[in-house]
């Protein structure tokens, strides 16, 4: 159900902004739960046995906040959706939040797979040609595959940019093909 998923992370990034919450610390209380919540059982049947008041599940929620220091306005989006029987979307939720904060800051993911790996300046050069690219601010991930020969493919959402020197034979072959 993508639908409550966005929706609910629309609505958590709406309290986040209005608040004027630091983003990138708030998601990650969120993908902390999420990631305790995947991890634990007991703690998934007790957040979605409906026999559970929903005070016991917020007391659990309440403990675990005090625990991990789970900011307020984080604790309290649980909390609806422990009260709504949403929680059992929380993973889907954590990934939509991650998309929302980052469309409203303006940043991109990119996903990078070089040869070999890149060292810093090299990273910034790349990034900054994405960047102009987009015309966003660029969050990238990195990675190595060997089995592309050199240079490298940058994915940002549904579009590849192929600069690998397997990319470029392979596009040489094709040319040489057809002619």
């Amino acid at each position: 159900m993508a639908g409550i998923a966005a929706t609910y992370a629309r609505a958590f990034a709406d309290v986040i902004f209005d608040l004027r919450l630091d983003p990138q610390p708030t998601w990650r209380e969120v993908q902390t739960l999420a990631a305790l919540l995947s991890e634990s059982k007991v703690l998934r049947e007790v957040w979605d046995a409906p026999a559970v008041p929903a005070q016991q599940k917020r007391a659990v929620l309440d403990a675990i906040a005090a625990r991990d220091s789970i900011s307020r306005p984080t604790r309290n989006f649980v909390a609806v959706l422990l009260d709504h029987r949403r929680v059992g979307y929380l993973s889907e939720i954590v990934q939509q939040l991650h998309q929302e904060i980052n469309q409203r800051l303006g940043i991109i993911d990119a996903q990078v797979t070089s040869a070999r790996e890149l060292g810093d300046s090299e990273r910034r050069s790349l990034e900054s040609q994405i960047e102009q690219a987009v015309g966003k601010k660029v969050l990238a991930r990195y990675q190595t595959d060997s089995s592309i020969l050199g240079g490298a493919i940058v994915r940002v959402g549904s579009t590849i940019y192929d600069g690998s020197i397997k990319g470029k034979l392979e596009r040489m072959r094709e040319q040489l093909s057809s002619s």
